[in-house]
């Protein structure tokens, strides 16, 4: 990627989190990367679950470098990119790496200064954040131009999303979140899921919540996601796959109306709190 050509374009930053494991996080940004990517878009992924990286195995690859080798100084942010076809370049997490669930604030700013060096060079950065609401998850999603929630109709996954939005909203200041459902019958009940969801959160707290769309946790995605593989690739007619690409059409959208914040030293300005 050219220099001048990363000059004319500001990279697009979208956090997916959650408040609990197993709701599909890695398997939904690993598609909308492969969606983006599809239509000529350069996505760079930060696999954030730092230490328990799984983002390269979905794509049928293992990602030799990562992101605590940048934060130690062993190699540069450029070095530890993964190529994974497609148009779609990784930065892993580590995987079995302690150290990364416990960096201080100079290791996080480090990491956050060597990813705005990328400025440019890609359209989107997707964050997959771990999930809960540890320092590296917080950090993470504040930095980020737009949070995407994952749920789930388990009800723990409900409640700790909440959590996650109100200590992301009192301690952090965001106010606006997208919402994605996850495993649910159909697009009628991920919608009345969303409801649910946004009523409880609507009563206790004074943020807005975006409809991202619903995943049917239909036999071929559920296959997909067994045999980690992407299903937007191998099972592209399926009903989960349209239903993923109306989601990256959404995510599109809304990021073209926040464009004012868009860019990796906007994601860095985040930070270190003079944006």
């Amino acid at each position: 990627m050219s220099a001048t050509l990363g000059q004319h374009r500001r990279t697009k930053t979208i956090s997916v989190t959650s408040g609990k494991g197993g709701v599909g996080k890695t398997t939904i940004v690993s598609n909308l990367a492969f969606a983006l990517a599809r239509q000529g878009q350069r996505v760079l992924i930060l696999d954030g679950d730092l230490g328990m990286s799984n983002v390269d195995i979905m794509f049928g690859l293992k990602a030799e470098a990562n992101i605590h080798q940048v934060i130690t100084g062993e190699i540069e942010v450029s070095q530890a990119i993964t190529p994974l076809g497609h148009g779609i370049d990784l930065i892993s997490g580590g995987s079995g790496i302690v150290e990364l669930n416990r960096l201080n604030s100079f290791e996080r700013r480090t990491m956050m200064e060597s990813l705005a060096a990328l400025d440019g060079l890609y359209d989107y950065m997707l964050i997959d954040t771990a999930p809960g609401i540890s320092d590296n998850v917080l950090y993470l999603n504040s930095a980020a131009q737009e949070i995407s929630i994952v749920i789930n109709p388990d009800p723990a996954s409900l409640t700790d999303s909440y959590a996650l939005i109100k200590v992301l909203n009192q301690e952090y200041k965001q106010s606006h979140f997208s919402i994605i459902c996850n495993q649910v019958r159909d697009e009628v009940d991920g919608l009345a899921l969303y409801n649910r969801f946004n009523e409880v959160v609507s009563r206790f707290l004074f943020v807005g919540l975006d409809y991202w769309g619903a995943i049917s946790q239909d036999p071929l995605f559920r296959k997909s996601t067994q045999n980690q593989r992407l299903i937007l690739k191998h099972d592209p007619t399926s009903e989960s796959s349209r239903q993923l690409l109306n989601i990256s059409m959404k995510l599109e959208r809304s990021l073209v109306r926040k464009n004012e914040k868009a860019g990796l030293q906007f994601f860095w300005d985040q930070v270190v709190g003079v944006a």
